[in-house]
């Protein structure tokens, strides 16, 4: 009797046992939980990203571009996207996603889709994709589209960086996803454009020469000129303030406004050049003299902590230039030749202002050095020059000679030279126990009072006013993207992606990029290692597995004769 009913319960405990399974499975598809047990806390959304999920209020949907069969690299890609967004409806539900394959479907079908996407301005790449012993090519399209009622902002999830293999650029893909898709959606959800303004009055850039930026950033900012003389102050309305090349004096009036919208918590990116330079000044002479360039700014920032430097920086890795080398058939044979004086700087701090961004173009930089200050001021230097540096100081000639012997590695023995530096803390005022009679009534009588401290508060400082400078063609009204080299017709993506987050890091103070600075490690086998112990791994993964089956078949039927001898002998007295 007691055997017929434990053969009954058998059937019930197996059915209870898939129906738990079932269950946890059910479960699962709804709520995403993991445990992060690696170094880098790849698996672990930061707290200002979690914080931003939070306030997502509605439906947010993220249509990824990225289904089909890869070759592993970008299936990594893929399954990264997948377990990011994951995390991202854990945290709120209102975040929801979907994969499609834009190579799916009839001709007629695929055309259509491509016609919409390149409509939306999303071009495909060419994946070269190994088929046995074939090769074969496919277009992919590596972007993730983010829905928020009519609002959409497409993230290319692919970081291409000139120089990197394809396994590193995959991996540093991977690193900015976070980054990337946190930004697409606080940008969704704001309803409000930051206001950015820049400085005129004192021979800065014009709206031409900065068009190409304020295209990129239009839909995220409100951009506007100020001219300080007409200016009675800079309001609190006002999120950032450029000053982009200024080529004349600024007033101490002038100075005075800045210092105070500073003092008030404002933010400043300052893009000013040590020297009066430009291969402009070269053009009918192979040889020039500049002169340190005097725009009455040198006091204000060494107070706040820094100083341009007069001097010209030279880097081996740079940018290149034509020169003429002779003629032939009557019509001069034109080379190009590096141009020291225009480093291409491949940024090496891990801030996430500069981390994973591709070279940025330079052109007559000055070094930046650091001056103590009275408050604790945090300078982080940016971007700096490379190993194989140096500098000219003023005075000093400047000329296409150098183009004409090899260059000396020794003699470019400055490494690392600062070219843009980052202040954060609270700043004492250039007017702190100086400010004059008329500066206070005229304070008085808009209603501010004269603040000798400034709340916390940050400003960038880069040495060279061409870093935000796009060409333009005053007879087509056509301006060429920021960073373009017209000589090596190579754009340099670098400078936008620079400014662009330096811009960002002073108006946000959500902090949002801090995911920037996650980092996925590449580790790599020894490949000499893996060829030697080829054979000994090989037979460990065959053979252990069999071993260990073998052994349990052997303590299994050891057990089942002991159990069985016992129960015989237990039954036959």
């Amino acid at each position: 009797m007691k055997k017929i009913f434990s053969e009954m319960q058998r059937p019930v405990q197996i059915l209870l046992v898939l129906g738990i399974l079932v269950f946890i499975n059910i479960i699962s598809a709804y709520f995403y939980s993991n445990i992060d047990l690696t170094e880098e806390k790849r698996f672990r959304l930061t707290s200002p990203t979690k914080k931003m999920l939070h306030k997502v209020p509605d439906v947010i949907y993220a249509r990824v571009l990225l289904e089909g069969d890869f070759p592993a690299g970008f299936k990594r890609l893929q399954n990264s996207t997948k377990e990011l967004l994951n995390q991202f409806r854990s945290e709120n539900a209102y975040i929801s996603f979907g994969f499609e394959n834009p190579n799916e479907g009839s001709i007629e079908e695929i055309n259509k889709t491509r016609e919409e996407l390149k409509k939306g301005g999303l071009l495909p790449i060419n994946l070269m994709i190994k088929s046995g012993t074939e090769n074969k090519e496919q277009l992919i399209y590596p972007y993730a589209v983010f829905n928020y009622g009519e609002r959409r902002i497409a993230v290319n999830l692919l970081e291409n960086i000139p120089g990197y293999d394809q396994e590193t650029n995959l991996n540093n893909s991977i690193s900015q996803l976070e980054y990337k898709f946190a930004n697409a959606i606080q940008k969704l959800l704001s309803n409000e454009k930051k206001n950015v303004v820049f400085v005129d009055g004192h021979g800065e850039l014009s709206d031409e020469q900065t068009m190409s930026i304020q295209s990129v950033l239009n839909p995220f900012y409100n951009f506007g000129r100020i001219n300080l003389d007409s200016a009675g102050f800079i309001r609190k309305e006002i999120d950032g303030i450029i000053i982009a090349r200024p080529q004349t004096p600024f007033s101490e009036k002038d100075k005075f406004k800045l210092d105070q919208y500073l003092m008030n918590g404002g933010k400043i990116l300052w893009l000013v050049d040590g020297m009066a330079m430009s291969l402009d000044s070269m053009n009918n002479t192979a040889e020039f003299i500049p002169q340190p360039l005097d725009v009455n700014l040198s006091d204000i920032l060494y107070k706040y902590g820094v100083r341009i430097e007069p001097n010209l920086v030279l880097d081996l890795e740079c940018s290149k230039i034509p020169q003429v080398i002779g003629q032939q058939g009557g019509k001069p044979q034109i080379e190009l030749f590096p141009w020291y004086y225009f480093p291409l700087v491949s940024p090496r701090s891990d801030h996430p202002i500069v981390r994973n961004l591709d070279r940025i173009m330079f052109e007559f930089p000055s070094s930046i050095d650091t001056i103590r200050t009275a408050n604790a001021i945090q300078k982080t230097a940016l971007l700096e020059s490379s190993e194989y540096s140096r500098y000219q100081l003023s005075p000093m000639r400047v000329g296409f000679d150098i183009l004409r012997y090899k260059p000396d590695p020794s003699k470019f023995d400055k490494k690392h030279l600062p070219l843009a530096y980052l202040l954060e803390g609270v700043f004492s005022s250039n007017y702190e126990n100086r400010v004059e009679e008329s500066m206070l009534s005229g304070m008085k009588a808009i209603g501010q009072e004269f603040k000798s401290q400034s709340s916390p508060t940050k400003m960038i400082i880069a040495s060279d006013g061409d870093l935000i400078k796009n060409l333009y063609d005053k007879e087509t009204g056509k301006f060429a993207p920021l960073g373009y080299n017209k000589y090596e017709k190579t754009s340099y993506v670098g400078n936008k992606d620079f400014i662009s987050n330096a811009i960002e890091y002073l108006t946000n103070d959500e902090n949002i990029m801090a995911a920037r600075t996650k980092q996925i490690k590449l580790r790599l086998l020894d490949k000499v290692k893996i060829e030697e112990d080829k054979l000994f791994w090989q037979s460990l993964n065959i053979g252990l597995p069999l071993l260990v089956l073998i052994l349990l078949g052997i303590i299994n039927f050891l057990y089942r004769k002991r159990k069985y001898a016992s129960f015989n002998s237990q039954t036959n007295p």
